[in-house]
């Protein structure tokens, strides 16, 4: 017989079977790509830091986690401990000339060693003062709590509030900010409303395929040093305002953490939504949407290939990385132009027009196509163009294009080379 139903069951009892069934939730597997970045990077053994507004359901995000990852959850609020709390306690022994002082650590530390894995949540991150968050410092990239260190199966999540929400708060210090994935986590009103139905999306670690692995590997590399090489101004760049500091920005730490990550997300197959959620929140803004920009363009076609056999050349569909494919064939015609590579630059120009670059070519105005002619015959545009045999019979594929509105400009149809009028 349920407690409320006994006579002398008190008001208490039948309180706790309602609060019972209010906690009576269940989860669904469902996107979100806040919950799939943030797993991602705990699976990579990342310090993650959440930044949201109170209430916004960070660390009920956490719990969720936790369970799902059968992780025992030890929260720690950073603002109401001492630096010495994280630094460890000094135990004077017996013969402390000999055996030196150690560094006692808190109790919850000791409780992850012995467990030998966990998730520490280190709550309210953004009110700790300085001399706190010096502290943190160790434990966060060392994983070092006075004398002792936590175990590799312990991930570390902390959860901060804007300095403009925050009670009592504190920019974080350049360095601490640099050691984590800093993810800005937001309300879903899908999710919430479903949630408070009863139904959660469910949290679980990415399906990585080994495989994949080497090549995830290689990928990651090769996206961040292709990067760096063009770009080394953005090898470090600390932010010059005192906000910008306390979120993501380059540094050799932090491009290593985005490399880690490209990898993950490669070899688990994660969308582009994910993956920019963490870059960005690992490098800042500007240099991470740089790397998502290089990233398309890393499996991009070499242009020798397709001019090799421009018949069984595979065009990407996106419009960008067309152009950029077409651009990549007519420059390297143009570094070295011969009549066989000339022939098959306009074969693949007719098959990129075919499979739909009719934009592509107009969005080139005020240029011609390789051949530059309009009667049959190469004519000489410079000094470096060929003037060899007449053009492929594809090229009368380009004229709806060549002679197209786009293609008229500021002259009304007037042809830019000639002067002859091509409204007719």
């Amino acid at each position: 017989m349920p407690a409320h139903t006994h006579p002398a069951a008190s008001q208490l009892d039948v309180a706790a079977d309602l609060l019972t069934l209010l906690r009576n939730t269940t989860t669904e597997p469902r996107p979100d790509i806040q919950l799939e970045a943030l797993t991602l990077a705990v699976a990579a053994d990342l310090p993650v830091l959440l930044w949201g507004e109170p209430g916004i359901g960070k660390t009920a995000a956490l719990t969720q986690l936790a369970e799902a990852l059968d992780l025992p959850l030890t929260t720690v609020i950073a603002s109401v401990h001492e630096p010495s709390d994280f630094a460890g306690l000094p135990v004077v022994g017996d013969d402390p000339a000999e055996q030196g002082v150690p560094m006692a650590p808190p109790d919850w530390a000791v409780r992850l060693v012995r467990a030998g894995r966990g998730l520490l949540f280190l709550d309210e991150l953004s009110t700790a003062p300085p001399a706190v968050q010096a502290a943190l410092l160790r434990l966060v990239l060392e994983r070092r709590i006075g004398a002792l260190r936590l175990p590799p199966g312990v991930r570390i999540v902390a959860a901060a509030n804007p300095r403009s929400s925050a009670a009592d708060g504190w920019e974080l210090s350049p360095p601490l900010a640099n050691r984590f994935v800093h993810l800005q986590w937001t309300h879903d009103h899908e999710v919430v409303v479903r949630g408070l139905g009863g139904i959660w999306p469910r949290a679980a670690l990415p399906r990585l395929s080994p495989e994949k692995l080497p090549e995830a590997v290689e990928f990651a590399r090769r996206a961040v040093c292709a990067l760096l090489t063009a770009r080394p101004k953005l090898v470090h760049q600390l932010p010059t305002s005192e906000t910008r500091r306390g979120g993501p920005w380059p540094s050799p730490r932090s491009w290593e953490m985005t490399l880690s990550l490209i990898a993950f997300a490669t070899a688990a197959g994660s969308s582009r939504d994910v993956l920019a959620l963490l870059v960005r929140g690992t490098v800042g803004d500007g240099p991470g949407l740089e790397l998502l920009a290089g990233l398309d363009r890393l499996d991009l076609p070499d242009p020798e290939v397709l001019l090799a056999d421009p018949t069984a050349a595979e065009l990407p569909e996106r419009g960008d990385l067309r152009q950029a494919v077409l651009d990549g064939v007519v420059a390297a015609v143009r570094n070295r132009p011969e009549k066989s590579r000339w022939d098959a630059a306009w074969a693949l120009l007719v098959h990129a027009l075919e499979t739909g670059a009719r934009t592509w070519w107009s969005s080139r105005r005020p240029h011609s196509p390789p051949c530059g002619a309009r009667t049959g015959t190469y004519r000489r545009r410079s000094s470096n163009s060929p003037g060899w045999s007449p053009c492929p019979d594809g090229r009368t594929a380009w004229r709806p294009v060549r002679h197209s509105p786009q293609r008229r400009g500021d002259d009304d149809g007037r042809n830019r080379d000639s002067g002859r009028d091509t409204r007719a």
